[in-house]
């Protein structure tokens, strides 16, 4: 979010981070500069939350991993500092390494109004100006590497989904792109779902009497902690829909889960001014918290009836959250089909009850009096979001929020007066009984000096996966299913499964997040037999594995592991269990044919060889079934970033496929740490030299 305020900043990998606090430099490639100039101003009731979908799309097809995207025009002028946060926000989602805005006279509004003092606001802008970053109307163009254009006054409303979040749907065409979705192939990013299933429908009882589910119902409305809730014409816009909603009378439908989780609790603030709780709380939307929910996979349970009734008519319903990341498994792993929308139309949604419904032309419900209420007959005008803003959001707001941020919470200083009893060590005393916590195996038999870089010989496809696996698919962070290796391992130390909490809070214990590793509920594996999940077929033997059975397996035997792979492995969070995970299970090296730019950081920094196939090359026009064995030839102690090798596949009739492959090995240091098995056994090894 910072890049919204003209300051520079992107990610790095968990694992990146942890090398950097022990001291370890980070090397980076100096990136590609793409422009995207913005034009115009959006239309009347077209939010920032469409605006970034549009961006994401544009961005996405061009290609921009690995690169900066810096935001100029003359659209500038008329976007507000939230709104351009929430763009630069979504800079993993269009695969940038950031996404840039100049500094100029909204920033220091922006910083006005939230109660930054004027002393600071005078020094931003004398500094700006002085190094020549601050942009006025006469500042010239940048030169760029490559130049984009997008029209503002052409963006509408629009969703993102069912499944990635590039894959924007005018709010117009929802209706008509999730029938498509529902029909079309897996291979397509379908659902595939026949024909004569397609009109299932199952009854449930509800608080608030019956109702029928069927494929598009929406089964969760989040409006989640995001940038979309810290920004607050997207916000007071959910809130002034809830008003108008409340006002005829309208409910949400009686199964959906609504949410209501804001970026700060700010947010709260201007809200309960506005008096716009009462009636987002009457819709369901309570408030819940101010952290990471339903984006990534926190939704909880959802109603024992619901939950039936999906696995009863094996529906395929909807989730519509205002959060960045809408991956396959993600949300809920009952809810196929997710949608990102801006907060007020996930309010719409929640009161539709169903994705399969044009918003732009059929009744949301009807009024007390019995007419049909249209979503344009309660959408807020700009004027109404703006005044509102204006007389919500003010300096004295942040600055009062803000005073006591470090000691205001309540629930957090009880836990802080509960710790008098720690012990007062410098070292952690590991408790060989908790389920969260344990003392990862990465130095264990570690050497003093790394042994040489040798060919990977005779390996097994742990995986053959396709397009877009994002490190959800690798190593999801949602709750635990209870019939996975990682509930069974919980179970046999006496946690029972309404303690099994998610992978994320047990990101401490290795042999849940192994367990946990490419056990995603949506992964689809070629190895698998056609059955979705965490599923993989141990070679030579043919016998059906969960992945972690089968990794164990081949490590009882010696068997090294790649993974197999399409376009854009490694897309969404940086999230270093991906790759830690990966290595764990015995994963040496993986052939993809793209990367996403910290995903690949992260394998190196695990000691897993990251393998770019070349000159278009892909599992599929190559002919690979996965249940070859593979040798990785050119790998030696010589080795160089970005070097040439060659890739073995052996059939089982002994004929052989040969392949050529980049090492994604992309400069001098990570030849270091893949040599020495990682970042931490390097650091540790020069710990103990130095």
């Amino acid at each position: 979010m910072i890049n919204g305020l003209g300051v520079l900043g992107w990610g790095v990998g968990g694992i990146e981070a942890e090398a950097a606090l022990l001291g370890q430099p980070i090397d980076l490639l100096t990136p590609d500069v793409v422009g995207l100039r913005l034009n115009g101003h959006l239309s009347e009731g077209v939010t920032a939350t469409d605006m970034t979908l549009a961006v994401t799309e544009l961005l996405r097809a061009h290609g921009v991993v690995g690169k900066f995207v810096e935001f100029f025009g003359p659209g500038l002028a008329s976007m507000a500092l939230p709104d351009r946060a929430t763009i630069a926000n979504m800079a993993p989602e269009y695969g940038a390494t950031m996404g840039f805005f100049p500094v100029d006279e909204e920033t220091l509004r922006y910083l006005r109004l939230s109660g930054r003092s004027d002393d600071l606001v005078a020094r931003v802008e004398a500094y700006t100006k002085e190094q020549r970053l601050f942009r006025t109307e006469q500042t010239p163009d940048p030169e760029f590497t490559d130049v984009l254009e997008l029209d503002l006054s052409g963006v509408q409303l629009s969703l993102a989904g069912p499944k990635r979040p590039q894959d924007r749907v005018l709010l117009s065409d929802v209706q008509a792109s999730f029938a498509s979705s529902l029909a079309g192939s897996k291979a397509e990013r379908g659902f595939e779902v026949a024909a004569p299933a397609r009109s299932t429908s199952v009854s449930i009882a509800t608080d608030r009497g019956g109702a029928d589910l069927r494929h598009g119902s929406v089964a969760i409305a989040a409006i989640t902690s995001c940038t979309n809730t810290s920004n607050p014409s997207v916000m007071l816009a959910a809130g002034l829909i809830a008003r108008n909603a409340r006002a005829r009378g309208l409910e949400a439908a009686p199964y959906v889960k609504t949410s209501l989780a804001p970026g700060s609790g700010v947010v709260t603030e201007y809200l309960r001014s506005a008096d716009l709780l009462r009636p987002l709380a009457e819709l369901g939307f309570d408030l819940v918290g101010y952290g990471c929910t339903t984006c990534i996979g926190n939704s909880g349970p959802l109603p024992d009836a619901v939950d039936a009734a999906i696995l009863q008519g094996d529906l395929v319903v909807a989730s519509v959250l205002s959060g960045n990341r809408n991956f396959e498994g993600r949300v809920h792993p009952q809810v196929k089909a997710n949608y990102l929308a801006s907060p007020p139309l996930v309010v719409a949604y929640a009161l539709a009850g169903t994705v399969d419904i044009d918003l732009s032309n059929d009744a949301l419900g009807v009024d007390q009096a019995g007419t049909p209420v249209f979503l344009r007959d309660i959408w807020p005008s700009d004027q109404e979001v703006a005044d509102t803003l204006t007389a919500t959001v003010t300096p004295s707001l942040y600055r009062e929020r803000y005073a006591n941020v470090a000691s205001g919470n309540d629930a957090w200083n009880a836990i802080g007066a509960d710790a008098g009893d720690a012990a007062a060590s410098a070292l952690y005393g590991w408790q060989q009984d908790s389920t969260y916590i344990q003392l990862p195996p990465f130095f264990e038999a570690l050497a003093p000096e790394p042994g040489p870089i040798v060919p990977i010989r005779g390996a097994r496809a742990l995986a053959v996966l396709g397009d877009s696996v994002t490190t959800d698919h690798i190593s999801p962070a949602g709750s635990i299913p209870a019939d996975s290796p990682a509930a069974s391992y919980l179970r046999e130390h006496g946690v029972g499964p309404n303690d099994f909490n998610s992978f994320g809070s047990r990101r401490g214990n290795h042999e849940v997040m192994m367990r946990g590793t490419f056990a995603n509920v949506r992964l689809k594996n070629a190895l698998a037999g056609g059955k979705e999940g965490g599923y993989t077929t141990h070679q030579p033997s043919g016998a059906p594995l969960a992945i972690y059975d089968a990794a164990m397996r081949y490590q009882a035997e010696g068997v090294p592991l790649v993974v197999l792979a399409g376009q854009e492995y490694g897309t969404g969070s940086s999230r270093d269990w991906a790759a830690k995970g990966t290595m764990l299970l015995g994963v040496q090296a993986v052939v993809a044919q793209s990367y996403e730019r910290i995903h690949r950081s992260n394998l190196v920094g695990m000691g897993v060889l990251p393998l770019q196939m070349v000159d278009g090359a892909s599992v599929e026009s190559l002919g690979l079934s996965g249940k070859e064995s593979f040798s990785v030839e050119g790998l030696d102690d010589a080795l160089q970033p970005r070097a040439a090798v060659t890739v073995v596949a052996t059939g089982e009739d002994g004929s052989e496929t040969r392949f050529g492959a980049s090492v994604r090995i992309d400069t001098p240091i990570e030849v270091d740490y893949y040599r020495n098995g990682g970042i931490l056994p390097t650091v540790l090894r020069q710990m103990i030299a130095g």
